[in-house]
């Protein structure tokens, strides 16, 4: 059962068990019975905080070891580095720590494209985080073993206790560590399955600019036609609800690669967000939360029943579950060169349309702005909506500048004739508190129209203010939605509050102007007293 030669190129010896590359049920067995989960009525792994009070990533606790060779690192409050001496003290207490433990170790791959993925290898001390990597990234064929030195490994303890954390220079008991040159991410302090899905997205999003290759934080599906549409969005925008469409074929809910062949998925499975989750809204997550799936965060009654309105944990509950879990995925993983792409935000200041047509410039600016809203209530001390600007629509997980990745993009859009649409999934008629959230029937309506080319046939007006094109009409869509002032009874005040979310625009936009084209920063919103 034990194979103690994956781990040394670590340095790693433990004289208890290695467990390597365990089929599910087993894994699900192991996490059981170290008191790690339990099964939920629906027959997904529901694990258990009765330790460790982390319930989402800690962005304040990753680091990018300054070693020779990181110099095109985009360094700042994302990137933030620290000394090969700290890495070393942090490395040699894991593997310390590691030496009374059963160890579990999963071999497999980040990317569905055989000529461009990354060999992944995941040890760790909990069974359902080797469980959470078997079923977020790409399997090998009949589980086969990596027989070398994989191209990076994860390695979670998330157990430890580091006393003497701040005399290191680490900002809490909670680290991420990654090394470029070694090849190795580090991960304790916290049991969130999503740091181990997100750190190797940024290694992706580091390697392949490299190779020519665009690394995206999207969703992606293909349709009966065969053409490929890409989502992109922050958390609560509805990337994983849409693309999850059963008219359409999922490709992947969050990670891909745009290369010259087309996209490929980057990850085997799905991450989904699952508050106020429901059959009737989203049969295909809700039926894909089986065996062989994983609850974070959820709350469930006594008889295991989850409940998914319940956000007394924390509202980032989350559904991990393999792609073929969804009866009509793309079980290749990969897609043509995508015709449309949309981004999606969540607009809570109820003034962007709920679809528009952007030009390649105007792409690059929004995919620069990565814009959304957060609303009253959801942290502490927001009282009412407030903009929020991601970059690349994932900024805390791009390595490099991020007009690298929006340059990409324009290239990409020009040369494959892409169309990108905003989608306002947020609210029509009002703010948040005054107005009410856009049905999602009319958002399906809008993307179906876009997506068979119906919307090729109606008239466009360009908005006055944020200079994207509306369209006048929409089969299945109320007319008067379309034009976000005509929702309003006060015109006045959505006019100043329009004009005020435009002015935040163009002020997160100041960050990326020593970079972009003119012609890039000349396509944000314009209003009086804002550069235009």
């Amino acid at each position: 059962m034990s194979d103690y030669n994956c781990l040394s190129y670590l340095g790693i010896s433990t004289n208890r068990n290695v467990f390597r590359n365990l089929p599910v049920p087993e894994l699900i067995e192991k996490a059981i019975a170290k008191d790690e989960g339990r099964l939920a009525a629906n027959g997904a792994l529901l694990i258990d905080r009765n330790n460790g009070t982390r319930f989402g990533r800690s962005p304040n606790d990753r680091f990018i070891v300054k070693t020779p060779g990181t110099e095109d690192v985009w360094w700042g409050e994302i990137n933030k580095p620290i000394s090969e001496e700290v890495w070393n003290k942090v490395f040699a207490a894991a593997k310390d720590y590691l030496k009374d433990k059963d160890i579990f170790v999963f071999d497999g791959y980040a990317g569905a494209d055989k000529k461009h993925n990354l060999q992944v290898r995941v040890v760790a001390e909990k069974a359902w985080h080797a469980l959470f990597s078997t079923t977020l990234f790409v399997r090998s064929e009949n589980n086969a073993p990596i027989n070398h030195d994989p191209g990076f490994t994860v390695l979670n303890v998330c157990n430890i206790k580091l006393p003497n954390w701040k005399e290191i220079g680490l900002n809490s008991e909670v680290f991420v560590l990654v090394n470029f040159s070694e090849r190795i991410i580090l991960i304790g302090g916290t049991h969130y399955g999503g740091e181990i899905k997100k750190s190797i997205f940024s290694i992706m999003n580091y390697l392949l600019p490299k190779k020519g290759i665009f690394p995206m934080h999207c969703s992606a599906n293909i349709g009966q036609n065969g053409e490929t549409a890409l989502f992109f969005g922050l958390s609560g925008t509805g990337k994983t609800t849409l693309s999850a469409d059963p008219e359409r074929r999922l490709i992947g809910d969050d990670e891909h690669g745009w290369t010259e062949e087309g996209i490929f998925n980057f990850e085997g499975g799905c991450y989904a967000k699952c508050i106020k989750l429901s059959r009737e809204a989203e049969p295909q997550i809700f039926d894909a939360i089986r065996f062989g799936s994983i609850l974070e965060n959820v709350v469930v009654d006594e008889a295991r029943v989850p409940d998914y309105d319940d956000d007394s944990i924390t509202e980032n509950s989350r559904a991990t579950y393999p792609t073929n879990h969804i009866d009509n995925c793309v079980q290749e993983g990969t897609g043509g060169h995508p015709k449309n792409i949309f981004f999606l935000a969540a607009d809570a200041f109820g003034v962007l349309p709920p679809i528009a047509r952007l030009s390649p410039d105007q792409a690059m600016y929004h995919f620069l702005s990565g814009y959304t809203a957060k609303l009253a209530g959801t942290e502490s001390g927001i009282n009412e909506p407030t903009a929020t600007f991601s970059a690349c629509f994932g900024a805390p997980f791009m390595v490099h500048h991020p007009f690298t990745y929006a340059k990409m993009l324009g290239e990409n859009m020009k040369k494959h004739g892409t169309r990108l649409w905003l989608v306002n999934t947020g609210w029509s008629g009002g703010a948040y508190g005054q107005g009410s959230r856009m049905k999602i029937k009319y958002t399906r309506a809008l993307l179906k129209a876009a997506l068979d080319g119906s919307l090729d046939q109606v008239n466009f007006v360009k908005d006055p203010i944020f200079g994207i094109e509306v369209p006048e009409n929409c089969p299945g869509v109320p007319e008067e939605i379309l034009t976000p002032i005509n929702t309003w009874q006060d015109k006045e005040a959505f006019k100043k509050t329009a004009a005020e979310l435009a002015v935040r625009f163009a002020k997160n936009f100041k960050a990326f102007e020593s970079q972009a084209d003119a012609t890039v920063i000349n396509a944000g919103p314009c209003v009086e007293n804002v550069a235009c």
